[in-house]
């Protein structure tokens, strides 16, 4: 019998306040439960950049998750910054490298919201910094619903890796992002659009496994969410 896969999901870091008065760590629940409903057994990785590799020999997957906070424009070529991009260096830090470790070793990764634009960077692609200064007639991508219900569907391109875990040319997401991927990165492949065409998922077929997803599947607001998560616990099962 094979073993359960252990997914190292990257935690969030906040100031002192509100949980503590000293720095802390966290991430929300529904991200670990939906790890184990897909079978996998999630574990947390502090942010500690020059232990990535010994964080990576823990780990068959890498599940980089969302937060309230940006990459550094620097990191992807751009010289300004825009006035609401908010940064967490050490996260980014961290994440960028345990990721880039786990491509080079060809475990699976799957980027969720914030994880699928850090994705896009460790790719060598761009974003876009603020969406409403950049996508005329956008959508409304920070969706004033809450973030348990859908806020707009997205159109799943055919023949990508999203496309067959999912088996639907469409899907309902719940979206909380003001900034999107402007480019994927060499090789890499755009797999789902939102309907003002905002690019709301990408993947690299030159890899296993590795693709992200604007969107939170952990909520399970449409029915082949669950379905992302197992093919990616299914992949790190080796």
């Amino acid at each position: 019998m094979r073993k359960t896969p252990v997914i190292g999901l990257t935690l969030d870091a906040e100031e002192p306040g509100g949980y503590s008065k000293f720095p802390w760590y966290a991430l929300r629940r529904n991200y670990f439960a939906s790890v184990r409903e897909a079978g996998g057994l999630p574990i947390a990785l502090p942010h500690d950049a020059a232990a990535a590799g010994e964080y990576l020999a823990l780990c068959d997957g890498i599940l980089v998750t969302g937060g309230a906070f940006d990459v550094d424009p620097a990191l992807y070529g751009d010289a300004a910054m825009h006035e609401t991009v908010v940064l967490k260096p050490s996260r980014t830090d961290f994440e960028l490298a345990i990721t880039r470790a786990a491509l080079a070793a060809e475990k699976p990764v799957l980027g969720i919201c914030g994880g699928e634009q850090l994705l896009a960077v460790a790719f060598g692609g761009s974003l876009i910094q603020h969406i409403p200064d950049s996508v005329p007639d956008a959508l409304a991508h920070e969706q004033p619903n809450p973030r348990d219900q859908p806020g707009h569907d997205v159109a799943i391109t055919p023949g990508t890796l999203l496309a067959r875990i999912v088996g639907a040319a469409s899907m309902a997401v719940n979206s909380a992002h003001h900034q999107a991927v402007a480019s994927p990165g060499p090789g890499a492949v755009v797999n789902a659009l939102a309907p003002d065409g905002v690019i709301e998922g990408i993947e690299h077929p030159a890899h296993r496994f590795a693709l992200g997803v604007q969107w939170h599947p952990e909520f399970k607001v449409d029915a082949q969410d669950i379905a992302i998560l197992r093919a990616f616990v299914d992949a790190a099962r080796g």
